[in-house]
């Protein structure tokens, strides 16, 4: 007599944190990774407004309530219909209470625990409760020990998380990725920069330390830093008179296709950020063969490896001499080189079975 078949598993993905307009960091995170989980195992996204469908897999779906709902905690009491054996959801705030499956949280980073400042687009009463969650590393604790694993994007992160003993449950490093960008560029190899256009891609929140790139652009005549990100006024007039000698083109967000031409006639993305979780522009910037001036900080170090230019985070001139190092002869050639063999390393398709492993390897353990 024939065994029976197994049980195919039951998974489903909090598609919930999905931009609607432009893809941020978790947004893209979430989109590389469900498409390309579909396409090993059969997935059901949860989603909290119509118009994320378009930023997403063509999947089957379930509407839920909003992930900033005050009844976010009571979310698993819908979930649980969809009879799912495991959840993963690309962050670690997902409400888990009476819950009849596996769930799989995410942390990105720890950024805020250092540096309490709330996102800007959240309203009053979620910037309170994003500064009082961050007092303590108690209600993080809490959440994480409530599930049955947790993910993060990065080997410095995952290395944090042991650092402050975060949780006993497992975790497994699933990193970010970019090879949609390079997809959707045409490039020919080149030995050097079609411009001498600096890139920043990022918020301007004071841990990003924007201000150091300006001063740095104000030493690098015939340079212009190129800042994409969407910018209030009082920012933008405090930048621009920070170093009034830079050259600054503000551009208060641009579309996808408009941020891969800007990157790829580059002569390097910079950042100088204090701290980060992963650093996807560094990935995007690198795929399409564009070099990487970044702040001295581990998790540039693990993203960047060889490739990567580093300098002191809060020193300009470093920053400067940094980006002049690769007008030396063949030098914008050699890291443009080693930027497409560095960014080769994260897909989404590899991410996307490192996920899958994990989530089997969390159904199979036994139950806590």
């Amino acid at each position: 007599m024939s065994a029976p078949a197994e049980k195919p598993l039951r998974i489903v993905f909090d598609c919930r944190y999905t931009r609607t307009d432009r893809h941020d960091g978790i947004s893209r995170y979430t989109a590389g990774l469900v498409t390309e989980l579909s396409r090993l195992h059969p997935v059901t996204m949860l989603i909290s407004n119509h118009r994320q469908l378009a930023m997403l897999p063509t999947l089957p779906w379930q509407l839920v309530r909003s992930p900033t709902s005050p009844l976010e905690p009571l979310v698993a009491l819908t979930v649980n219909k969809l009879k799912p054996d495991i959840v993963f959801t690309p962050m670690q705030t997902m409400g888990s209470w009476g819950r009849r499956y596996r769930l799989v949280l995410t942390v990105h980073d720890l950024i805020y625990y250092r540096n309490r400042t709330p996102p800007r687009e959240f309203s009053a009463g979620i910037r309170l409760l994003w500064r009082l969650y961050h007092l303590s590393w108690a209600p993080q604790r809490m959440l994480l020990n409530r599930a049955d694993g947790v993910v993060t994007v990065s080997e410095t992160t995952a290395a944090l998380i042991a650092r402050h003993r975060l949780t006993v449950r497992p975790v497994s490093v699933v990193p970010n990725a970019a090879d949609s960008v390079a997809a959707g560029a045409s490039m020919t190899p080149r030995s050097a920069p079609a411009t001498r256009r600096l890139v920043y891609m990022g918020s301007f929140m004071p841990y990003k330390n924007v201000d150091t790139l300006v001063r740095a652009t104000a030493a690098l005549p015939g340079y212009e830093l190129h800042l994409l990100s969407r910018i209030g006024d009082d920012e933008r007039a405090r930048l621009s008179a920070l170093a009034p000698q830079a050259t600054l083109v503000f551009h208060n967000g641009v579309t996808d296709d408009a941020y891969v031409q800007l990157l790829a006639e580059a002569t390097a993305l910079v950042t100088a950020s204090l701290d980060e979780g992963f650093g996807i522009p560094l990935v995007e910037a690198m795929s399409l063969g564009i070099p990487v001036v970044a702040s001295d900080i581990a998790i540039f170090r693990e993203i960047g490896g060889d490739a990567a230019s580093f300098a002191a985070a809060r020193n300009p001139d470093a920053f400067a001499a940094a980006v002049l190092a690769l007008e030396e002869p063949g030098e914008w050639a050699r890291r443009s080189r080693l930027s497409v063999q560095q960014a080769a390393t994260f897909t989404w398709a590899t991410s996307a079975r490192r996920l899958f492993e994990v989530l089997q390897g969390t159904q199979a353990a036994p139950r806590r």
